[in-house]
C-alpha cells in the first residue's frame, strides 16, 4: 500500500494524492496550481498514467482541489468521480467558469504577445475548454456524508463534513493492509468552528493514516476586534474618506458569508445604506446553489430562515452578471462595496476593479481569504508598492487591510483541537496543503504535544504505508 503526493506538498495549491493498493489507483483531489512559480505543473502530463486510475474523489469545489479534472478527462480518464451532492452542483459552475477564464486569458495573452513580439513558456491556448468540462460532468457521482461506496475490490470510501465550504468533505478510505482492515483519512480543508451558514467540521476519533492540511499551521486567526466589528469599522472609515471598498472574494462561501455579514451590519445600523455589488456571475449562481442546499446550514442560519429573514438578500445588494453591468460599477459616484472574483486576484473581474481603485488613497483593498505565495493578492498584502495588472505596472496607493476571521481554514489552535478528538494516535500523520514554514511549524507543535509520527512530504514523493507507519 503506497501513497504519492502529487500536489499541495510544502505548498498550498494543486491538491492531489494517489493511493496505490492491490494493483488499484485512486486519486483524492485533482487541483490546479495557483502559485505563480508552480503553474507550469498544470501543463505537465499526469504523473500517474491516466488509464490506470480507477476512481477520483473530490473533497470540495475550490479550483485548487478540482481544477484539473477537465484536463484529466481530456487526457483519457473515464471515471467515476465521487463528491457530495452540493459539490456536484458547484463543480459545474466552477469548472465552466475556469474554462471561460482560460479561454479569455489565452486570447488576451496571445493578442498581447503578438503586440510585444514575444512568446511565453507554453502555447497560447487554454489549459482546458468548455467542451472538456461537458465531458467531465456526466462522470460526477453524488455521495452523501456518511454513506460508503465501494471504489474497487478491497477499497471503499466514506465522506464526512469538513466545514470548509458548502459540501466540503473529508475522505475516509477503507482498505486492507496485509489482510487487516485499515483506514486512511484525508482531512481536505478543515473549516473553523462557529462560522455562519455551514456546520462545524465533523469530529473524527481514529484513523490508521492521516493526511491533514496545514494552511494556517503556524498562526492564529485571533484578532483584537470581532470580525463584524472590524468589517464595520473598515467600511465606515472608507466611506468617510469617500472611497470604495474593493474585496477580492472567492465565489464559494466567502461571497455568501460577506453577503450575510454586510446585510447584518446594514440591518442593525452598524454601517449606512450604500450600494453593495457582487460582481461575479459565478458567485451569483453559487448563491442559488446555497439556497438549494439548505440541509447543510447550521442552526443559526436556520433560525434566520424560520424568522423569514433571508440570509442572502438585502435591498442594497446588486448582483451583476454582464460585462456592461460590471463596467458601470466604476461610474458609481457614491462610495460603494465591490466584491469580485477571484479571491487571490489571479484572474477575473477583480483585476479591472483594482485598476480603477489601486491608485486611490481613499479606497480600501480588503482581503478576507488566504493569499497563496506568488499571487497578485499576496504581493499586495505583503506591501508591494507597485504591481503588474494586465501587463501594466500600477502604484499601490489604496489602503490595504486583511480580516482573517472570514478564513475558511482552521488555524493552528483549531487544528490541534481537532486532533485532540483522536482516541489513539495514527500510525502516520502527513501534513500537506501548507507553505513549508506552516507545515513544519505545525509538525513541531504536534510532535511536542502528542508525540505522533509525522512526515511533511515533498512534491511527488512516494511513501509506502506499513504496520509501523511508513517507509
Amino acid at each position: 500500500m503506497k501513497i504519492q503526493f502529487l500536489g499541495a506538498a510544502r505548498q498550498v495549491t494543486g491538491s492531489q494524492y494517489c493511493l496505490m493498493a492491490d494493483g488499484r489507483k485512486v486519486l483524492v483531489d485533482c487541483g490546479m496550481y495557483q502559485e505563480r512559480r508552480f503553474q507550469d505543473r498544470n501543463w505537465a502530463p499526469s504523473p500517474v498514467p491516466v488509464g490506470e486510475i480507477d476512481a477520483v474523489l473530490i473533497t470540495h469545489a475550490h479550483i485548487d482541489h478540482c481544477g484539473l479534472l477537465p484536463k484529466l478527462v481530456h487526457d483519457g480518464f473515464r471515471g467515476p468521480i465521487y463528491t457530495t451532492p452540493a459539490s456536484v452542483d458547484l463543480l459545474e459552475i466552477v469548472l465552466r467558469d475556469a474554462a471561460r477564464i482560460q479561454t479569455e486569458d489565452a486570447a488576451f495573452k496571445e493578442k498581447r504577445h503578438r503586440r510585444e513580439g514575444r512568446r511565453g513558456p507554453h502555447p497560447v491556448r487554454p489549459l482546458f475548454t468548455d467542451a472538456d468540462v461537458s465531458k467531465t460532468l456526466p462522470m460526477l457521482e453524488e455521495l452523501d456524508y456518511g454513506h460508503r461506496v465501494e471504489l474497487s475490490d478491497g477499497i471503499g470510501a466514506t465522506l464526512h463534513d469538513a466545514g470548509h465550504i458548502l459540501g466540503s468533505a473529508m475522505v475516509e478510505l477503507h482498505l486492507a493492509c496485509n489482510g487487516r482492515p485499515r483506514t486512511l483519512l484525508f482531512s481536505g480543508d478543515l473549516g473553523q468552528n462557529h462560522r455562519p451558514i455551514i456546520r462545524d467540521p465533523s469530529i473524527i476519533t481514529e484513523a490508521d493514516y492521516l493526511v491533514m492540511e496545514s494552511t494556517y499551521g503556524d498562526r492564529e486567526h485571533r484578532e483584537v476586534e470581532k470580525t463584524d466589528v472590524q468589517l464595520a469599522r473598515l467600511i465606515n472609515e472608507t466611506i468617510d474618506r469617500g472611497g470604495n471598498v474593493v474585496i477580492p472574494t472567492f465565489a464559494i462561501e466567502r461571497a455568501q458569508e460577506l453577503i450575510y455579514q454586510i446585510g447584518e451590519l446594514i440591518r442593525h445600523g452598524k454601517i449606512p445604506h450604500l450600494p453593495v455589488y457582487l460582481d461575479s456571475p459565478m458567485a451569483g449562481r453559487v448563491t442559488q446553489v446555497f439556497r438549494r442546499h439548505r440541509e447543510l446550514f447550521d442552526e443559526e442560519t436556520w433560525a434566520r430562515i424560520n424568522a423569514n429573514d433571508t440570509p442572502f438578500r438585502f435591498p442594497d445588494l446588486h448582483i451583476t452578471t454582464t460585462p456592461e453591468q460590471s463596467k458601470q460599477i466604476n461610474n458609481q459616484k457614491r462610495p460603494c462595496v465591490i466584491m469580485a472574483t477571484s479571491g487571490m486576484c489571479t484572474a477575473g473581474r477583480i483585476k479591472h476593479h483594482l485598476v480603477h481603485n489601486i491608485k486611490r488613497p481613499e479606497s480600501l483593498i480588503l482581503f478576507v481569504g488566504y493569499q497563496a505565495s506568488g499571487t497578485l493578492g499576496r504581493l499586495i498584502v505583503n506591501g508591494k508598492r507597485e504591481v503588474r495588472i494586465h501587463g501594466l505596472k500600477w502604484p499601490v496607493r489604496a489602503r490595504v487591510a486583511q480580516v482573517n476571521g472570514f478564513s475558511g481554514h482552521a488555524d493552528k489552535p483549531m487544528l490541534l483541537s481537532w486532533l485532540e478528538n483522536f482516541t489513539r494516535p495514527p500510525k502516520q500523520l502527513f501534513l500537506t496543503h501548507g507553505d513549508e514554514q506552516s507545515a513544519l511549524s505545525l509538525a513541531e507543535e504536534i510532535q511536542q504535544r502528542f508525540g505522533w509520527p509525522i512526515h511533511v512530504p515533498q512534491y511527488q514523493e512516494l511513501v509506502e504505508l506499513n504496520e509501523h507507519g511508513c517507509e
